[in-house]
């Protein structure tokens, strides 16, 4: 009797029925618009902006009259909210990245897009969006207030400049929250990557100070005291045009220096996000 052998049968290829598009930046850029308007904090921190930089502004807005405009832009009143609504735009640029570290999340987000590089783009874009869309409103929509409650003859002729003066201080302030986005990546720790942001924006004017008053290295600290983010934005809502420490940086400067630190520490996260764990 002679024994038969069975061959076992071959695996069948499976093939989806669904369809399976290759994944691609704009997958990246929906998941992280879903998560952005999906977590509290982002309505918290933008919410405070808005709150901030309208209320603040508009309570301004009652308090001064068509003369004070001779000498300050219709934008200006939205300058004192946002001084304050900067420190929402930082702590959200953190929380986009700091809190899934915090949850452990940013695994499973790993795990379903492996080109971390497309996932953190993604995140970079979307909050960049959010961010200057938000604070660009807000200034707006009191500018605009100034403009009907003060638009009269006695508060003097107004350019167009005044106005991207202030489009492009609602573009540092969005810097300022990629930057913390950036440093986020990098700590991976909210509290902090939040303490650092808010030593790069109050440190400075105060180290100035205290070199100023040293004679050998009085031009380091006047340089500080004149390029640094109060200063800065400032001078872009039409605040300040010079003083005691001499003729005022350009406005494209103070852009520029801003663009320089935040360029270079998104590459750095890049950098390291590429090369970690997790």
């Amino acid at each position: 009797m002679t024994a038969t052998t069975t061959t076992p049968e071959q695996p069948r290829s499976y093939s989806s029925p669904l369809p399976t598009p290759r994944p691609h930046l704009g997958h990246a850029l929906a998941s992280e618009w879903t998560k952005l308007i999906s977590i509290r904090s982002t309505l918290w921190t933008l919410g405070a902006l808005v709150v901030t930089v309208v209320g603040v502004g508009l309570l301004f807005v009652t308090q001064t009259r068509d003369q004070d405009y001779e000498s300050i832009s219709f934008t200006t009143p939205a300058l004192f909210g946002l001084m304050v609504g900067q420190v929402a735009v930082m702590v959200l640029g953190v929380l986009t990245i700091a809190s899934e570290h915090a949850t452990g999340l940013v695994r499973t987000t790993f795990t379903a897009a492996p080109d971390r590089f497309r996932v953190l783009t993604a995140k970079y874009l979307v909050f960049s969006a959010t961010a200057f869309v938000a604070t660009t409103l807000s200034v707006f929509v009191v500018g605009i207030a100034a403009v009907l409650a003060h638009g009269g003859s006695a508060a003097g002729p107004h350019a167009a400049h005044e106005w991207l003066g202030a489009l492009a201080g609602c573009l540092y302030v969005t810097l300022l929250g990629v930057l913390a986005l950036a440093i986020g990546a990098l700590v991976r720790h909210s509290a902090g990557a939040i303490a650092v942001m808010l030593g790069v924006v109050t440190l400075p004017p105060v180290l100035g100070a205290m070199l100023s008053a040293w004679e050998a290295v009085a031009p380091v600290g006047r340089e500080i005291l004149q390029r640094n983010v109060p200063v800065a934005l400032s001078q872009l809502f039409g605040m300040r045009e010079g003083g005691d420490l001499g003729p005022a940086p350009s406005n494209l400067s103070h852009l520029l220096i801003l663009v320089l630190v935040t360029g270079a520490t998104v590459a750095g996260s890049y950098v390291v996000v590429g090369r970690r764990d997790v």
